[in-house]
């Protein structure tokens, strides 16, 4: 449900008026059809009650305004279009763009039973792009994102002209990379990717509300109490906080789209299963709701991810994982293992009617050779595998966490959600070939 920036009381109150209508129809509907299901189907698995009551909550905060922020936003065009112009100097590079976004969300949230919720959020991405394409007419993208709470929490002009420089070469370079063969071995993920790798292989498949669904693979719903990480691993989602050792987080709120106060919850302690991201809707032997209910607005909330951080109590400088890959590679007789430094994000796939798998998207990837050899650029691979086998080969983590701070797609629209984790060294992955555009590259060369 959307409404006027004006804060018009009379105005929300319609808006609040027409959704409640609307709600109220669609769900006799849906109940009139539940009742039916019940008689014609066969017995759930899960005897855990439909909905969990909680306690009326009334929270308001005060509206923010742009003027609230000092942002100047010629500033802003000034130093956007400085990036971009360096794009401008190789003609090798089709296409490229310098953006910012500044969101100030402020989300409403009443119900029947009591609560008033009034809050705000605050987003602010810059993003760096360009992309190339190869002459067998493979599309080479790449990006680097910063993300603050407000443009004071980003970085300064140097870092952005250093990087924006950065990803230019490297994207001037892949265009005459090798095309990397499908493969199998280790390889470390950079804290950026390995977050990525955490919120696709792992993170959906511990959303509660998912795993009450008689269709979903529900691959961690009995291993409660199990080992399914090495134990100097804890995997934690918590959206009280709004940044992770200095870093900035895009996955917090105080309170979800159900009215629940959210909670740090820590699913994976030491190694070992411990919990689910939580709605209103139980699950058996998680009766209630740990805050963990999103929404994209006009979309029915169910659980997502927050703020997720992989933590890790024995962690290894990049040199140790970096040796850790090669030697595992000898073992594994393989000339080189892969090190993932940016990915763009992916999918995964939660059901049982296909496989239960997922796909990162990799953009920037190196071969690092066994001999000593200089690392090389590759280009043209997706890494994909199942989570049980994915995650049974997890080894060993990074010293310095990263944080991809993306848009999560699912059921309930596009959230956002943090993906803070360090660098992972992984015994074996898989990986394929990406899909190639057939289209030839310009005739003409750029102007």
């Amino acid at each position: 449900m959307n409404i006027l920036v004006e804060n018009d009381s009379k105005a929300i109150a319609l808006a609040l008026w027409e959704a409640t209508e609307a709600e109220y129809r669609t769900a006799a509907s849906n109940y009139e059809k539940i009742k039916a299901n019940v008689a014609v189907k066969v017995e759930s698995e899960d005897k855990a009650p439909d909905y969990s009551e909680i306690t009326q909550v009334q929270y308001f905060e005060k509206q923010l305004q742009m003027s609230d922020f000092k942002f100047d936003i010629k500033e802003w065009e000034s130093r956007l279009k400085k990036y971009s112009a360096l794009y401008a100097d190789s003609k090798d590079i089709l296409d490229g763009e310098s953006t910012l976004r500044f969101l100030i969300e402020r989300k409403y949230f009443v119900t029947s039973e009591g609560t008033a919720i009034a809050q705000n959020n605050t987003y602010c991405h810059v993003y760096l792009s360009v992309s190339a394409q190869a002459d067998d007419g493979m599309e080479l993208p790449l990006f680097h994102s910063y993300f603050g709470h407000s443009p004071q929490d980003l970085p300064d002009d140097n870092t952005m002209i250093n990087d924006a420089k950065k990803i230019a070469n490297t994207v001037i370079a892949m265009k005459t990379a090798p095309v990397v063969d499908p493969y199998t071995g280790p390889a470390i993920l950079s804290d950026d990717a390995a977050g990525v790798f955490f919120h696709e292989i792992f993170g959906h498949r511990v959303e509660g509300a998912r795993l009450k669904k008689e269709a979903d693979g529900q691959t961690f719903k009995k291993k409660v109490g199990e080992q399914v990480l090495p134990k100097e691993i804890s995997v934690i989602f918590d959206p009280t906080i709004t940044s992770y050792r200095g870093v900035p987080l895009n996955g917090s709120f105080k309170y979800d789209d159900e009215g629940v106060k959210g909670e740090k919850v820590v699913v994976v302690d030491k190694g070992v299963l411990k919990n689910f991201l939580m709605t209103r809707t139980p699950i058996n032997n998680f009766p209630k709701s740990n805050g963990h209910a999103r929404a994209q607005a006009g979309y029915q909330p169910v659980s997502r991810q927050s703020n997720l951080i992989v933590e890790t109590e024995k962690p290894y400088s990049n040199e140790q994982l970096k040796k850790m890959l090669i030697d595992e590679a000898i073992k594994q007789e393989k000339e080189y293992g892969y090190f993932f430094a940016t990915v763009r994000g992916g999918f995964t796939m939660t059901g049982r009617f296909i496989p239960n798998s997922f796909n990162v998207t990799p953009l920037e990837v190196y071969r690092i050779f066994v001999d000593g050899r200089p690392d090389e650029l590759v280009r043209g691979v997706d890494l994909v595998g199942t989570p049980l086998a994915m995650f049974s080969q997890v080894e060993a983590a990074g010293d310095k966490p990263g944080n991809f701070a993306g848009t999560c797609g699912a059921e309930s629209g596009g959230v956002p959600a943090g993906c803070c984790s360090p660098a992972l060294f992984v015994k074996q992955i898989e990986m394929q070939k990406k899909d190639k555009s057939q289209d030839r590259p310009p005739i003409l060369e750029r102007p």
